[in-house]
């Protein structure tokens, strides 16, 4: 039986050996082609040759080798090519025109090798000779690999975290420390950092999975840097185990989450213990003034007194159930706020119309001093009348002699234009040690003067809130033993 060489040749060469016309149709397809390319016969005939092997990033490459060819009818080159599956490898390839009588290109006949372990080799000798000893002293596990995406080099930390045995990661695709559902998205990741190789730091990238050998997945965080060399461009990873991080990070998440449950059981047991309270609260007020106005019939002295001690801490424990309130709202963030314009002046002079009989009773001057102008800001009146109820009743409370004076003027704060009120006092001033917990919730300052002074510790506190989400603030000054002044400033409306 006569043997075709030619043909045994072409199959069993382990090359690719490749014919195309010469606009790049392939019209013969070799089993050698078939290793090399993953596509069969019948998948590459027919079909153009660089839409089947030539990746986008280097479309041009294709088509510069076979005007070259054609031009000189021979070429030869060494470039990057793609597999079946998108794998990037390193060709030695050649090309001939093949002519036909009349001398014109009738086929293009194409020659490619796989050189990839080769390219690997090479690049490998290249950077362990430059930074082999710099790597290995690194804490981070350290990887380079090359263009096609082929590990050159791995430090030992490296192949200790993905349980290789040393040099066993050279030349291996690096997607296969990745688990299979990240590969794809990591070539086209990979392909684009491979167009615009900028620095990425530690932590900036997205949330990624390595893949140890014995196929345990763990999360990691990479960096990478582009590295030039004389052979090509290389990229530099480290990379970080973050098991423990995302460990303790789950379990402030759950922790978190519980603690969201506790405080959203919290805020509904205060707003119903609240509103439970304040029925019979404001029914013992109710009652206590019916009684002190002698409705019911006359009462001696004595119990005028004790009456008055009772509506006087009924009233106190209403406040603090008020606060408490108003509290687990603004946290809860439900408070609803009504912006509307609002004049300063008439809301000042309603506020201190109601503490008279209160300063009056202390011996105090109560006193506004007015701006020129009425100012008019654009806010919740609710929330600024009960902010200045709270600096007043604060100022009146702290002060057995002098003057509280409440100032309305235009000021600047922190370069925008607000309306300021402030409330001045006479009394005990408050010391730079104390200063620090002044605005924290049910704090009350400590000290032998202050301690005479009942309190819910929520005043000051509620106002700061309030007051930011006015859009504004409260700023204070005093000194021990000489008063106080706190200022609430405002938005003016444009």
């Amino acid at each position: 039986m006569a043997i075709d060489f030619g043909t045994l040749i072409l199959n069993e060469t382990p090359d690719a050996v490749v014919l195309t016309t010469p606009g790049g149709e392939v019209a013969c397809w070799t089993n050698g082609a078939q290793a090399v390319f993953g596509y069969s016969s019948e998948e590459a005939v027919g079909r153009q040759l660089d839409a089947l092997i030539v990746p986008p990033a280097l479309a041009k490459d294709g088509a510069d080798v076979l005007q070259q060819a054609i031009s000189y009818g021979i070429a030869s080159y060494e470039s990057m090519r793609q597999t079946r599956d998108g794998t990037l490898i390193y060709i030695d390839g050649s090309c001939k025109v093949v002519r036909n009588a009349e001398g014109e290109p009738d086929y293009i006949l194409w020659s490619k090798k796989d050189v990839t372990a080769l390219k690997v080799l090479r690049d490998a000798k290249l950077v362990e000779a430059r930074y082999d000893g710099i790597l290995e002293s690194m804490p981070d596990a350290i990887i380079m690999a090359n263009a096609a995406g082929r590990i050159v080099l791995a430090n030992r930390h490296a192949e200790e975290l993905f349980a290789y045995p040393r040099h066993a990661m050279r030349g291996m695709v690096l997607e296969r420390l990745l688990p299979e559902r990240f590969r794809t998205a990591h070539i086209q990741h990979r392909a684009g950092f491979a167009a615009r190789p900028l620095v990425r730091a530690m932590g900036s990238g997205r949330d990624l999975y390595g893949l140890r050998s014995d196929g345990i997945e763990f999360p990691v965080e990479i960096s990478l840097s582009p590295v030039v060399t004389e052979e090509g461009a290389l990229v530099m990873s480290a990379i970080r185990d973050i098991s423990e991080r995302k460990q303790f990070e789950q379990t402030l998440q759950e922790k978190n989450a519980e603690l969201a449950k506790a405080v959203a059981a919290k805020d509904r047991f205060l707003t119903g213990m609240s509103h439970e309270l304040r029925t019979p609260l404001n029914a013992i007020i109710g009652f206590t003034g019916t009684m002190l106005m002698k409705l019911p019939g006359p009462i001696n002295d004595e119990q005028n007194k004790q009456l008055r001690m009772v509506q006087s801490s009924a009233r106190h424990l209403l406040s603090l159930i008020n606060d408490l309130l108003d509290l687990t709202r603004i946290e809860s963030g439900k408070v609803e706020l009504e912006l509307a314009p609002l004049p300063c002046r008439e809301l000042i002079d309603e506020v201190l119309s109601s503490f008279k009989s209160q300063a009056r009773s202390k011996g105090l001057a109560l006193e506004f001093a007015p701006s020129a102008e009425n100012l008019t800001v654009l806010s919740d009146r609710r929330a600024v009348q009960q902010i200045l109820i709270n600096l007043v009743h604060n100022a009146i409370k702290f002060t057995n002699n002098g003057t509280v004076l409440v100032r309305l003027a235009r000021s600047v704060v922190h370069e925008k234009p607000c309306a300021t009120i402030s409330v001045s006092d006479t009394g005990i001033g408050i010391g730079s040690e104390q200063r620090g917990a002044l605005f924290q919730a049910f704090s009350q300052l400590d000290g032998n003067a202050l301690r005479q002074f009942e309190g819910t510790g929520l005043g000051l506190h509620l106002s700061r809130r309030l007051a930011s989400l006015l859009h504004g603030e409260i700023l204070f000054d005093s000194e021990y033993g000489k008063g106080s002044v706190f200022t609430l400033a405002l938005p003016l409306e444009e």
